[in-house]
Formats: C-alpha cells, structure tokens, sequence
C-alpha cells in the first residue's frame, strides 16, 4: 500500500506521544543489528505508539517494518521523513506516511518539532548530523526534556571519545552528558521508551511540546503555533 502524504500542522494538533528512530541507510536485512532495530520498532508498534524515522531503506526500513509488525491492531502511525537526493531514497514499505524534504536542515527541524524520544542507531555521516542536531538543541533548551537513547558499541566509543576530549578540555560540560542513555540492544532501549512514555503520560513536564517549544523559532509555523495556543486557553 502507498503511503499517504503527511500533514504535518494536522499531525502536531494531536497529543501523540512519539518515538523517533535515526540509522544507517547501508544495512541489509540479514544484519544482527537490523534485526536488533526490527525487534525495536516492534515493541514500540506494540506498545501502540507511533514511530518517526527518515523514511529510507536499511535501518529506517528496518525501523518502519518493524513497527507495522508490531502494531497489528493500527493503533498507531508510522512517518517517514524522507530527503530527496540524485540517487532518490525511495519510501520503504513499512510507511503509512510520507513527506519529501529537499533539505537536510528543514527535515532536521521537522523530526524535532515532532520526537518525544530519540534512538540513534548504529549509522554514519547523516546519522551522526541527526544525533548532534538533537543534542545541541537539548543543551540550549530549544527542546524540551527528552532521552537521546543511543544503541550499539559504537556510540560508547564515541562517548569516551567526547569524555576524554570536550569535556576535559572544557568545550562541554558534564551536565551535557545527562541527555545521553547507552544501551546495547533493543530490549535495554525499550525500557527507556517506556519510562519516557510513563513520564510524558502522568504529565511530569507540565505538558511540554516540543513543537510549542521548538515551532515558536521557525516562522512558518509561529502563526500556527500562537493560534493553537489561544484556542487551548479558551478551551481552559
């Protein structure tokens, strides 16, 4: 079945609690850690929670069938923001929707305005653009409180790395580390899923958005964001 085009001021005025999940377009499905992704986004189909990723083929395939296996009664969405580049990243058949980005920095803030968590799996050049895009935008409390779940060995190396280098030589802070959650498989990444979902469900942060919080910088979505705000005071 095609996806369907995604709407994305339709989308944000649902209070949806939503998992993004970034990776590496070069891994085959006989791969352990596309499995390993597989599994992921099943459990995050099951859990009845929709599930974000870049919309491609390797892992974001992996993400985005995965969670159709998952979600079996269609309690829940699958998006894929995709990019469009000369060798055209087709949507994978996992996707209920789709929107085509021909922009990196635009489909970035995109995947922000929408994450309530974010998995990094393991993944290259654009998936190490995603992470830090995120991560920078939680140190400047641009978004609101939310895990960066990273999977994989990988990552761990890159963590010591940023230990023995940034932060001892001062260009971060310890603090910074905080939004960063090591795990090394699936079923340790759910756990964190599922305390996060727990949190945003019991109303921990006071209802933060990030597309409140991150839409008020962007200006094509200020108006909407300012107008959607004054109906929610007058429904109060």
């Amino acid at each position: 079945m095609k996806p369907q085009p995604f709407d994305i001021k339709k989308e944000l005025l649902k209070n949806d609690f939503r998992v993004t999940i970034f990776g590496s377009a070069r891994v085959k499905p006989e791969d352990p850690v596309y499995k390993d992704v597989f599994a992921l986004a099943k459990g995050v189909g099951e859990m009845g929670v929709d599930v974000i990723t870049g919309g491609g083929p390797g892992l974001m395939e992996a993400a985005s069938t995965g969670h159709k296996a998952g979600d079996k009664k269609n309690k829940a969405d699958s998006i894929g923001i995709n990019i469009v580049l000369p060798f055209e990243q087709k949507p994978n058949p996992g996707l209920e929707f789709v929107e085509n980005h021909e922009l990196f920095s635009t489909r970035l803030d995109e995947f922000m305005l929408l994450s309530n968590v974010v998995v990094v799996t393991p993944g290259g050049i654009g998936t190490c653009l995603e992470l830090f895009y995120t991560w920078q935008l939680l140190q400047v409390r641009h978004l609101c409180h939310m895990p960066i779940i990273l999977v994989g060995k990988m990552w761990r190396k890159l963590i010591n790395w940023i230990i023995d280098n940034p932060v001892k030589d001062h260009y971060m802070d310890t603090k910074d580390l905080h939004f960063v959650v090591l795990v090394d498989n699936h079923k340790q990444a759910l756990k964190v899923v599922k305390a996060a979902k727990k949190r945003f469900d019991t109303g921990i942060d006071d209802g933060c958005h990030n597309w409140h919080q991150y839409g008020k910088k962007m200006k094509k979505l200020e108006a909407f964001v300012a107008e959607t705000e004054k109906k929610e005071k007058q429904k109060k």
